[in-house]
């Protein structure tokens, strides 16, 4: 069974339509909204993919696209760090949660795969995205390149087509980025939230994160 780029998109095409009617709204601002830091903490619809030990003294909340260069630069070059200096030393718990950007229908489509890799490979796919990212970002046909990432992460050609066209797995990784606009402020990637405080940065890199972080565990 061949996966087509007509395959690919067409399990997202019904909600990417909901993607592009809400999320330009960001490009507007909003106020940022009081909320509960409880909240926060709470899973959406989507579940959370989480990284890190639970009592950790440090929680990050990342709101993160796959078609986001700074979010890929992140996982690039500052994630690895952080994973070695903070999470697996137990001092930082992360909790990864997708925020779809234009294009929508990739960004969707990205998150969706990532999410089907299953708990255990997630942040390894998410690496893997975000590594790869201006190669399967860039050319007119996505599916060769995404689908190799897939099958080594356990995704083969028939569980990549059925991934693709699950409309429900789409409508929650949309509903999961409206949340974070909706009642957590969030209006771009990516977005950190340390301990309930939010941290907006483009080029977050080690040495500022460790200048918020190493007070909180101290």
């Amino acid at each position: 069974m061949s996966v087509s780029r007509r395959d690919f998109t067409a399990g997202a095409a019904a909600v990417v339509l909901a993607a592009t009617l809400h999320f330009p709204a960001l490009a507007q601002g909003k106020p940022k909204k009081k909320f509960e830091i409880g909240d926060l903490y709470k899973p959406g619809p989507l579940g959370d993919h989480v990284l890190g030990k639970d009592d950790a003294p440090v929680t990050i909340v990342e709101y993160a696209s796959f078609t986001c260069g700074f979010c890929a630069s992140f996982h690039t070059k500052t994630f690895p760090a952080l994973k070695e200096k903070y999470i697996d030393t137990g001092k930082v718990k992360l909790i990864f949660r997708p925020f779809p950007t234009q294009p929508a229908e990739l960004s969707i489509a990205a998150s969706m795969l990532a999410h089907c890799a299953g708990k255990e490979r997630y942040f390894a796919m998410t690496s893997a995205l975000m590594e790869t990212q201006r190669n399967w970002m860039s050319t007119q046909d996505p599916v060769p390149m995404l689908q190799k990432l897939a099958s080594q992460a356990g995704i083969d050609e028939a569980k990549f087509k059925q991934c693709l066209t699950d409309q429900t797995l789409a409508a929650e990784i949309q509903r999961t980025g409206l949340r974070g606009y909706e009642t957590f402020g969030v209006e771009g990637t990516p977005t950190f939230f340390i301990n309930g405080t939010i941290v907006v940065d483009g080029d977050t890199n080690i040495d500022n994160l460790s200048k918020i972080i190493d007070p909180l565990i101290k």
